[in-house]
């Protein structure tokens, strides 16, 4: 065994391996026996390390952890059903027999190439928009992530009982529109793109902009949209600018994501971060996804937010950094217009021409359910009229779904 195992404990293991491998498993099982039986994988798949959980503490980990992995989730496949009639009685006749005419030798293939096909179908299965948004947000964590039932409630701020109901809706879903593990045709597959890379960038967002008080959990919602961002790239017909747009987009705020987070766990907004605590590699990483993305004559939203958080990585003249991004989300407001992106084209506003010109578009917005957009007058008000930044700032602290932005509020309040 590695010595990167050897440091670990049995438990961390395998909850690593749950995380890696879970979503391989139950994709190429899928592939195999049909989407309608998703919920069969995950069983077969989750005895597969419960099996690993009872051997590993008596008989210490094996050699070869993974491999030990899939040779029991092929056995235990063939041990369900040989157990149950579902074989004899829908998988067969539903794979006309051919397919199944010798299962006796079954053989899972566990190869990279067969796992990557299969969990690039299953993400295009997933992000159907057959499915709702939130309950494919839920799939994409369980069944693209590997994340257990508890990490996916935590995610949602939510209780196990209420997840379990969401996906099994989701998957009810998945059964009664016949979704099939499968890429789109070529003609389909620009717009079906559009609502995976959609997918990737709410669950992203999940992360970075949690309310979880869960700092690895939110790290690791980051990487795994990352990594599903990345897969597309590994694909001809996947790897279009838009793609590369979105990941350049993910690697500059996540690198970020240390400076953001003070030493008692609160808030540090964007202009009194630490910028030796950037990661430079992620920022590299960034301007990469960028350099690909500016391939055609399509600029997405996600290019220009890109742009944006390139912009927010450099650390040249000020001025005139804001003018570009306050030119950036002029340019996105006309392609997508959003409360946030005009919320945040009047902070640049700010920025470049003062408080007492931003304070007109800011008024204009009226997002009275909004706490950012309390937030921002109470910050555009709090150097002229200190009673009108302490009322916006109460008001978007009575708003604040999370505590570090409630802490934070009442930081800035404190400042008056």
């Amino acid at each position: 065994m590695g010595l990167y195992f050897d440091m670990k404990t049995e438990k961390e293991i395998i909850a690593q391996l749950f995380r890696n491998e879970f979503s391989k498993m139950v994709a190429l099982m899928s592939k195999l026996f049909g989407l309608q039986y998703i919920e069969v994988a995950e069983d077969i798949v989750s005895q597969t390390f419960l099996i690993a959980a009872e051997t590993w503490d008596k008989k210490g980990i094996p050699e070869n952890p993974t491999g030990w992995l899939y040779t029991v989730a092929k056995h235990e496949a063939h041990h369900y059903f040989k157990r149950n009639k579902i074989l004899k009685e829908k998988i067969v006749p539903e794979l006309k027999n051919t397919q199944f005419e010798k299962f006796e030798m079954l053989d899972l293939n566990f190869s990279n190439e067969n796992i990557k096909d299969s969990q690039l179908q299953m993400m295009f299965a997933i992000c159907n928009p057959a499915t709702a948004h939130e309950a494919q947000i839920g799939l994409a964590l369980r069944i693209l992530c590997g994340f257990s039932i508890d990490e996916i409630a935590e995610a949602f701020f939510t209780n196990k009982e209420t997840i379990n109901k969401r996906l099994f809706r989701a998957k009810e879903k998945l059964r009664s529109e016949k979704i099939k593990l499968e890429i789109p045709h070529d003609n389909e597959i620009k717009d079906r793109l559009d609502n995976v890379l959609h997918i990737i960038y709410l669950l992203f967002n999940e992360g970075y902009y949690s309310i979880t008080q869960n700092q690895v959990l939110r790290k690791e919602l980051c990487l795994e949209a990352l990594r599903l961002g990345i897969m597309l790239t590994e694909y001809d017909k996947t790897n279009l600018p838009k793609t590369n747009a979105l990941i350049a987009l993910m690697c500059f705020h996540s690198s970020r994501f240390a400076a953001r987070q003070g030493p008692d766990n609160s808030q540090v907004l964007y202009e009194q971060q630490d910028k030796e605590l950037w990661d430079k590699n992620l920022i590299n990483q960034g301007v990469y996804f960028l350099h690909n993305s500016a391939r055609g004559e399509e600029v997405s939203s996600y290019h220009l937010e890109a742009r944006i958080a390139d912009m927010h990585c450099l650390q040249d003249n000020e001025i005139e950094k804001w003018e570009k991004i306050l030119q950036l989300y002029n340019q996105l407001l006309q392609i997508n217009y959003s409360p946030s992106v005009a919320l945040n084209r009047t902070y640049a506003l700010y920025k470049v021409k003062g408080a007492e010109t931003a304070l007109v578009e800011a008024e204009k917005l009226k997002l009275e359910n909004n706490h950012f957009y309390f937030t921002l007058l109470g910050e555009l008000y709090k150097n002229t009229d200190s009673e009108k930044a302490k009322i916006n700032f109460l008001k978007a602290h009575a708003l604040a779904k999370s505590q570090s932005d409630k802490e934070t509020l009442l930081r800035k309040i404190s400042s008056l």
